[in-house]
């Protein structure tokens, strides 16, 4: 059993989550190419080398929840009940992440990705390395070697169909559970 966040800790949290909201404000506002980070230190009241602390790039404060998005993903397969297959977890998985996109904001933080060349570059690295991730928890959850081509081929469908609304990811799975049947 782990033991509740310190007050250190709690405070480091606290500061994180100040500065990245404050810098999503600045980016929706702005647009990310016009606002610097010593605009987000400023606005978050925090010095620059704190926010680098906490963040290693500009681009790193849009997508602040980057590890806790990578671990749930990869707990869709590791920490899912036993009675479940590893593609109805990463269904619902996926179909959760399809819910997500109707939230309000949501069109506008994808504008504002799309709109910025570095934020783009970004974001493709960053689901590149939740395909290699979700491609080696597979393979160990099958007992195959990380290397097997099947679950990086898996991984790769699954991280593309967390871009679709709800009826597309059922129809991905679909087609991953029966094969091509047109």
């Amino acid at each position: 059993m782990t033991s509740p966040p310190g007050r250190r800790e709690r405070k480091k949290a606290a500061t994180r989550a100040a500065v990245a909201e404050a810098a999503l404000g600045l980016f929706l506002e702005r647009g990310f190419d016009a606002v610097t980070v010593k605009d987000v230190a400023e606005a978050a009241d925090v010095s620059l080398t704190t926010l680098f602390n906490h963040f290693p790039s500009k681009e790193a404060l849009v997508f602040d929840e980057e590890a806790e998005r990578e671990a749930r993903l990869l707990g869709a397969v590791r920490d899912r009940p036993g009675d479940v297959d590893v593609l109805t977890a990463l269904q619902r998985f996926a179909r959760t992440a399809a819910d997500r996109r109707v939230e309000p904001g949501y069109d506008g933080f994808i504008a504002m990705i799309e709109a910025a060349p570095s934020l783009q570059a970004y974001s493709r690295r960053m689901w590149e390395s939740y395909e290699a991730s979700l491609a080696a928890a597979v393979a160990l959850d099958a007992g195959l070697d990380t290397a097997d081509p099947r679950a990086r081929a898996l991984a790769h469908v699954v991280i593309g169909a967390l871009t679709l609304d709800p009826a597309q990811v059922d129809a991905v799975f679909d087609l991953l559970r029966h094969g091509w049947t047109v």
